[in-house]
């Protein structure tokens, strides 16, 4: 499978996407189905359509700030604007014609791609495949609060029942990864993002 491949759940309309927080966040935003304060629109979000990456980077909602995840059903509009407004968040040579080449899009663009090692339910690296982060800053963060988001999920209790059976080897049969198939991008949008 090639490295720039984005997966993720979605239908006709909506992509979903993960997103961890503490309490204080979280709760409110469970209850007003948007993000509310004390959410930060001044700062950088980070969206995640991996939910096993999602995994990886809170500890299965056990680590601090991270106690819950939130599954975040975005229409597929507001993701792609997200995308097609990206600049990688790190020079990458031969991407890159220059360091300043990079600084430049990175100041014009409101979005950041980068791509990690993929996971699988158990955490571990899988070879060869990548998964996207995109991070949402100024305008950015204002339609995804205001105009993008379609519905706000806990999925902490699917978190912490993976998290339990882990050991055991054995997958639960709930996994929100086994949902995850390639997201089809037009060719420009994909040649910008990807540093493959």
């Amino acid at each position: 499978m090639p490295d720039c491949v984005i997966r993720a759940s979605y239908s006709e309309h909506t992509v979903r996407v993960y997103q961890a927080y503490r309490p204080e966040i979280a709760k409110p935003a469970l209850a007003a189905q948007r993000f509310v304060p004390p959410f930060k629109m001044g700062r950088m979000t980070w969206i995640k359509p991996s939910f096993n990456w999602m995994m990886y980077r809170s500890g299965y909602a056990s680590k601090p700030g991270q106690e819950f995840v939130l599954g975040v059903d975005i229409t597929r509009e507001g993701f792609e604007w997200a995308l097609q407004h990206a600049a990688i968040s790190s020079y990458q040579p031969g991407f890159h014609a220059s360091p300043e080449d990079w600084k430049r899009d990175v100041e014009a663009k409101p979005v950041r791609v980068q791509w990690d090692p993929e996971r699988d339910w158990r955490l571990q690296p899988i070879a060869g495949v990548r998964a996207i982060q995109i991070g949402l800053s100024g305008d950015a963060v204002e339609r995804y609060v205001n105009q993008w988001i379609v519905r706000i999920e806990d999925v902490t209790p699917v978190a912490r029942l993976v998290a339990a059976v882990v050991e055991s080897g054995k997958p639960p049969s709930m996994l929100p990864s086994a949902s995850e198939r390639p997201y089809l991008l037009n060719a420009a949008t994909m040649t910008a993002i990807c540093t493959n």
